[in-house]
């Protein structure tokens, strides 16, 4: 883990490539409009993102409860429409993995996949990673019909049954976006009744092509260069049973993307960021906003206002500490 202690400013200063007084950690939707906003206010800070921006907004296929588009939107058009913003007000952007933060006297040293960066205040917004189902031929099968992301990969099972694991909103938007190309579309959920959206629910029950297996779970995932056959067990009658498929589309939650935050920040036993209502967190200086935030809806109008909200106390947080230096 992460040493907590701070370490005095004078140290590893000169190991830093950059020094900013704001550092973005997370170019999804809420990363990019903290971004916006500290751009427009011609602040002195960066974005780093480890791969696409976007983040998992890039899962979701069309967005519809996002206001101003009244017949919806593509989730990869409303990202380059958001990263395009930021851009125009002269947000800088660096693709880099943030492997370890580390507060110091004053100030926070990141280490980088492109080197030492240190900044004066922090908003972390890297969301989360999708949860695993732990079973036998997950990981053995991953890109080989095991998959994540159904916008990523359905399009490839055209045709195929297909398994989705979950009963969540994105479970269910999963499914709906699938039968589009699969023969069948089978979700299977450990619970008699779905967590997602009425809507969602409605329009799922409302498919010819989906089917809902309840009470079970997925115990092994089979097969040779891809996806054959899924393992089913039915925990009310602990009976199992073997059924043939073409992939498996699994969304059953996130964990949050964490890893390199120090053990003083505080977090809920999940592991997600806790915060005031201002966004900071119990580290001063630092703040989160999105889906790494513990008790979070995960929806994007949300994890906006969030990242709002987050910047605007880090605004004030740099201010106090020009202040105080005067």
């Amino acid at each position: 883990m992460p040493n907590s202690n701070p370490m005095p400013a004078s140290e590893s200063k000169e190991k830093c490539i950059r020094y900013h007084d704001l550092v973005i950690i997370g170019g999804g939707a809420t990363g990019l409009t903290a971004g916006l906003y500290a751009a427009r206010a011609r602040m002195n800070a960066l974005l780093l993102e480890a791969r696409l921006p976007g983040g998992q907004l890039l899962v979701a296929d069309v967005i519809e409860n996002y206001p101003g588009f009244a017949e919806g939107i593509m989730a990869t058009d409303l990202v380059e429409l958001i990263d395009k913003q930021a851009r125009r007000f002269g947000l800088k952007t660096e693709r880099a993995e943030v492997e370890v933060l580390q507060p110091r006297d004053g100030d926070f040293l990141l280490v980088t996949s492109i080197g030492d960066i240190c900044t004066k205040a922090v908003i972390v917004c890297t969301g989360g990673r999708h949860k695993h189902l732990g079973v036998p031929g997950e990981l053995e099968l991953a890109g080989k019909g095991v998959s994540y992301c159904a916008t990523c990969d359905g399009p490839l099972f055209r045709d195929k049954v297909i398994v989705v694991v979950g009963g969540g909103n994105t479970a269910i938007d999963e499914a709906l976006f699938l039968a589009r190309f699969a023969q069948r579309v089978y979700v299977v959920h450990r619970r008699d009744e779905l967590r997602a959206e009425k809507i969602l629910q409605e329009r799922a029950f409302a498919s010819k092509k989906i089917e809902f297996i309840w009470s079970s779970i997925v115990t092994e995932i089979r097969g040779g260069d891809f996806v054959e056959k899924v393992v089913i067990k039915d925990l009310k009658s602990e009976e199992s049973r073997e059924m043939p498929a073409g992939a498996v589309f699994i969304a059953i939650g996130m964990q949050p993307a964490v890893g390199f935050l120090p053990e003083n920040v505080k977090r809920d036993e999940a592991g997600f960021i806790i915060t005031d209502r201002a966004m900071r967190t119990s580290l001063p200086g630092l703040f989160a906003a999105g889906d790494v935030l513990s008790g979070s809806l995960r929806q994007l109008t949300t994890g906006i206002g969030e990242a709002t909200t987050a910047l605007m106390s880090a605004q004030q947080y740099l201010d106090s500490l020009g202040a105080k230096s005067s």
